[in-house]
């Protein structure tokens, strides 16, 4: 053969030989979810997840009821979740006790930036 021919060759075969390797490589799936929602249980943090307050209801009637929806669980003051005791349902929190332990769960709890725009409020006002 001739010489110039050989590396026209070898040029042709490896152009020919690279659609399939690029076909053999997988391709990300969009619908795909993130890999922080399939991972396996082990990567699941250890420590028993703290109660979530969803939802409070509260009847407009005087003396009408109170309920919050705490985990998808419904309860009333004195209900239980978990080994804590509802004692009170505010209009956005609820309190557990837990033994000696009083917790407030917040519907909406407060972020930083809005602990800060509050602080720097107090010391901006005048007195009058």
């Amino acid at each position: 053969m001739d010489r110039t021919l050989t590396p026209l060759l070898a040029s042709l075969l490896a152009l020919s030989l690279a659609p399939s390797v690029a076909q053999a490589q997988a391709l990300d799936d969009p619908t795909r979810p993130p890999a922080a929602l399939w991972a396996p249980a082990a990567a699941a943090p250890v420590g028993p997840a703290r109660p979530q307050l969803q939802s409070v209801l509260i009847s407009n009637k005087p003396g009408g009821r109170r309920v919050a929806v705490i985990d998808g669980q419904v309860v009333r003051v004195g209900g239980k979740v978990g080994d804590a005791v509802v004692t009170e349902i505010r209009d956005t929190a609820v309190l557990l006790r837990r033994g000696k332990t009083l917790e407030t769960f917040k519907l909406y709890p407060e972020s930083k930036t809005e602990n800060q725009s509050k602080a720097g409020s107090k010391t901006d006002r005048k007195q009058e």
